[in-house]
This record gives C-alpha cells, sequence and structure tokens, in this order.
C-alpha cells in the first residue's frame, strides 16, 4: 500500500500522521501484521519532510531512491536511475543470449535479440542503443564493422530510427485522417 499526501505546511504532516495511526489501528483490529521494515518515507521534490513519522512507534526511514510498484523512483523524479537499471537488465539478457545459444548462426541470434532485448523507450537513448552496438559487435566477424555497417549486415535499423518511422507514420494517420486526435468537450463529445 502507498500513501501520498502533498505536504504544505505541519497541518498536512499531522495528517498524514494520523493516516498512519489508523492504518495501525485497522490492521492491529483485523489481526494484520503491518510490514513496517519495507515502510519509508520518499520526498518528492525541493521540500524535504524532516519530521519523524512512526508507524507502531517504529521511526520511519527518509529515503532518496526506492523501488515501488515496478519502478525505481527517485526524490527528485529524474528516470536515470530506472534507465540505468533497465540497460543493466538488457545487458545481461544479451550476454546470456551469446552465452546460452550454440548457435553462432546471425538470423537466429539477431532474431532472439530483437525478441527478448531491444526495448524501446524514449528516455535514455544513447544507454539503450550502447546495448545494441555492443550486442552486435560481439558477433563473430562483425567486431571490425563500424555500427551502421554492422546493423546493415543484419538488417537492423537504430532505435532512433526506428523510434522516427513511429512518429511519422502517426503523423501519416493524423494529417490524413486516418485516426481520431482530440479532446472531450465539456458534453462529453470528441472535439
Amino acid at each position: 500500500m502507498t500513501v501520498y499526501i502533498r505536504v504544505i505546511g505541519s497541518i498536512d504532516l499531522i495528517k498524514l500522521q494520523s493516516t498512519l495511526d489508523l492504518l495501525t489501528d485497522w490492521a492491529s483490529k483485523w489481526q494484520l501484521q503491518l510490514s513496517v521494515d519495507k515502510c519509508f518515507i520518499l520526498n518528492l521534490g525541493k521540500l524535504q519532510c524532516d519530521v519523524a513519522l512512526h508507524i507502531d512507534r517504529n521511526r520511519l526511514p527518509v529515503v532518496q531512491i526506492r523501488r515501488d510498484s515496478g519502478l525505481t523512483v527517485c526524490s527528485d523524479l529524474a528516470p536515470a536511475v530506472h534507465i540505468d537499471q533497465i540497460v543493466a537488465k538488457a545487458h545481461q539478457r544479451a550476454n546470456n543470449i551469446l552465452r546460452c545459444f550454440v548457435s553462432r548462426d546471425l538470423q537466429s541470434l539477431t532474431r532472439d535479440f530483437t525478441t527478448y532485448v531491444r526495448p524501446y523507450l524514449k528516455q535514455g537513448i544513447d544507454h539503450i542503443e550502447q546495448v545494441q552496438k555492443r550486442f552486435s559487435k560481439r558477433l563473430r566477424g562483425l567486431s571490425n564493422y563500424t555500427y551502421e555497417n554492422r546493423l546493415k549486415l543484419l538488417n537492423l535499423t537504430s532505435l532512433e530510427l526506428r523510434r522516427l518511422r513511429n512518429d511519422l507514420a502517426w503523423c501519416y494517420r493524423i494529417v490524413f485522417g486516418l485516426t481520431v486526435v482530440g479532446y472531450k468537450n465539456r458534453n462529453g463529445r470528441l472535439s
């Protein structure tokens, strides 16, 4: 469970502590154990909350980075840490493909890479593109070629070009009325 509150003044902190107390009482009433060791305070934005909040007399630690609902969230909401983790996983998967498959057939390895590794994200494109660069360089016989030549030999495109093509396809659909773009007005109709 996640509890969020916008803190403007001390009243908001009192409300938050009251909510935590009510949660503790509710769990006690229903004989449920709260995992207090998994609870924390993550300040978002410039205002830092240094007030001691607690659950069942256990002070909650203030953290700068935490994983929540599958995302790594930083106090400044920058995506860099999350992207670095994604890139590290992608490198691991690419390495596993090269290590685990006996076949050295370039088409099979490339198909495995595009299926299991190649992400489609806008943020951190240089880091993510680096995974594809490194993977293609490690394929037998391709290490001396430039990245562009390796892509041609493998019949692949850069992630940047893939994104550009997708953007152009959407622009075409919008310009020629092949997709509905608009917003709902007060009557609930698409304008």
